[in-house]
């Protein structure tokens, strides 16, 4: 383990490729644009998967699978859908492979297949494919189906878990009788992702919707939630699509209606992924290493024993023990790191590279004293507590850490949102500050577009909560009736 990472005030892309790395969270594989997610990282993953599984099936949800190939032919039926994944997929063309006369293995012409597969960018059309039999009579809605599973877009800059060609993460698609249902369960969600973001992951969000030109392919209104990095770039953290009667109308999905008349069925599809772990990343850490908020930390507490020889680490385990079996039982997950090729120095600069909430340190003089060395991952604060109150401080301070890491975040977020009413303003707070840039605009493509060809920046998002405002297009001067949040992203 090398000493300090690069800061971030030095070079943000280089501290987090680092961290990612000395944090055992993930690596580049030997596949173009591929990453090999470690145990670290995936213990992460599986704890917000657990989460936000649950979730779902407390809002009525079931999980399926669907296949991983969809035949060429799907795509085409929806034509904004297709064209906006045209460029990133990755296409199957054979079945077989053989050996030349060399030896060498290649693909066997003669296996050529006769419509090509296309590896699953996102799977709205194999899964309406399937919807069109299982959808009739008003009685087989609503359908309400997720799936965790792993996507594939052709990405040629990749950065590990914000962008990679393959990545992890769950899809819900669910169908519906009405237009009013379909959009509740789109903007519900939203709510869901929102509360999971700030409520475990510490990380505050603007909850809104995209404009026309950000909005995702084949939808009629994209709801997102967007969240800010210590960098200053935004990250859109979460999306739910209201995709109205589109993939109902391209697959010929209808069903009768009470009075026995035929319509096509409404639509939603809502998902997020593995860049929520380059979010977490992003929000909380520091030059030490990672940060990770207490309900998503694998380990929550790690005790270090610090002795000579094995009659002292003996009287200390003994000790340890009942307060590991306490904190178990009230689920706090514990690591007790006795490992002696280690020394105890080498195991605290690896659990704060790791981002372990709390660290407990004890050693002789602290069993004669009957008390134990607690350190706090995110002040990096120390404290010396008297052993009958441990149990009880620790779940405390769990807690604490907690609610601190939200309420800096928060902080740092209020912060980075800046009202302008010029464009000469616009450009030196994205220049000079980064953030969110709160902003008359006129409503139009071109003003969208001609503001990103200038500046990088484009819109997150619409707020849900922004109040109507009379104002004017801080770039056009045209009218316009509330600000938006434009930022630099990733």
């Amino acid at each position: 383990m090398g000493n300090k990472f690069t800061s971030r005030t030095e070079d943000y892309s280089k501290w987090y490729n680092e961290l990612v790395g000395r944090a055992e969270l993930a690596e580049h594989s030997d596949v173009r644009g591929c990453m090999v997610i470690k145990p670290y990282g995936y213990a992460i993953w599986e704890k917000m998967k657990d989460v936000l599984d649950l979730k779902f099936k407390e809002t009525g949800h079931s999980n399926a699978y669907f296949p991983l190939f969809i035949p060429k032919s799907y795509l085409s039926k929806e034509a904004k859908h297709v064209e906006g994944f045209a460029k990133e997929c990755a296409v199957v063309t054979h079945y077989r492979l053989k050996n030349d006369e060399n030896g060498d293995v290649v693909v066997d012409p003669e296996a050529k297949l006769e419509e090509e597969l296309i590896v699953r960018p996102t799977s709205e059309t194999i899964i309406w494919n399937s919807y069109k039999n299982w959808i009739q009579s008003y009685r087989d809605l609503p359908i309400l189906i997720n799936q965790w599973a792993n996507v594939v877009r052709w990405e040629m800059r990749t950065r590990l878990f914000l962008r990679t060609a393959e990545f992890l993460w769950q899809e819900g698609h669910t169908a519906h009788a009405t237009k009013q249902e379909a959009i509740e369960e789109a903007e519900q969600m939203l709510h869901v992702y929102a509360d999971f973001a700030e409520n475990f992951m510490a990380m505050p969000v603007v909850k809104g919707v995209k404009s026309e030109s950000e909005r995702f392919a084949g939808a009629e209104e994209t709801y997102c939630i967007e969240a800010m990095m210590q960098d200053g770039k935004a990250l859109q953290a979460g999306t739910s699509h209201f995709l109205g009667q589109n993939f109902a109308k391209a697959f010929d999905v209808k069903f009768s209606d009470k009075e026995g008349k035929l319509s096509h069925v409404w639509a939603t599809s809502w998902g997020v992924s593995t860049r929520l772990m380059g979010a977490l990343i992003m929000t909380h850490s520091d030059d030490e290493g990672l940060v990770l908020p207490p309900k998503l930390a694998p380990i929550q507490v790690v005790i270090v024993p610090i002795y000579k020889g094995d009659e002292q680490l003996a009287m200390i385990t003994e000790k340890v023990i009942p307060l590991m079996a306490e904190l178990r039982k009230k689920g706090i997950s514990v690591k007790y790191d006795d490992d002696d090729n280690k020394r105890p120095g080498w195991k605290f600069a690896e659990y704060e590279a790791k981002g372990v909430p709390v660290r407990i340190a004890i050693g002789k003089r602290d069993l004669e004293n009957n008390v134990a060395e607690v350190a706090r991952r995110d002040e990096k604060t120390k404290e010396t507590v008297e052993w009958e109150s441990l149990l009880a401080h620790i779940e405390s301070l769990l807690h604490e850490i907690q609610d601190n890491l939200f309420n800096k975040a928060k902080a740092f977020r209020d912060e980075m949102v800046t009202e302008v009413s010029s464009f000469e303003e616009f450009k030196d707070v994205l220049d000079n500050k980064g953030g969110f840039v709160s902003a008359h605009w006129d409503g139009t493509i071109e003003t969208e577009d001609k503001i990103k060809e200038l500046t990088k920046a484009t819109i997150r998002c619409i707020p849900l909560d922004s109040e109507r405002e009379e104002g004017v297009c801080v770039y056009t001067g045209k009218p316009s009736t509330r600000r938006v949040l434009f930022a630099k992203a990733y």
